[in-house]
């Protein structure tokens, strides 16, 4: 399975959403950076997406973007190709 590298923030429910959606898949473990309290995190972040918001989400080093990002790749039957990959 890949890993999965999340940015987030402590109170942030897209990333709680996000997490649950990776844990019914079957991740067992997220890399969370925590963007709130390391503003280096943060700017890196933002150098390496281009967006400001969280959760951003790589999976290997596939940048799937946010919350919705992981969603409608799941919908369309995406992730978990991506996940075994």
């Amino acid at each position: 399975m890949q890993a999965v590298k999340m940015y987030t923030t402590a109170v942030c429910p897209y990333c709680i959403r996000a997490k649950q959606l990776l844990t019914a898949k079957g991740v067992a473990h997220i890399e969370e950076v925590r963007i709130d309290i390391d503003a280096q995190a943060r700017a890196h972040m933002m150098e390496i997406t281009g967006r400001r918001t969280v959760p951003q989400i790589f999976i290997g080093d596939t940048h799937v973007g946010g919350c919705d990002d992981l969603m409608a790749l799941d919908s369309q039957g995406g992730l978990l190709p991506l996940l075994q990959a």
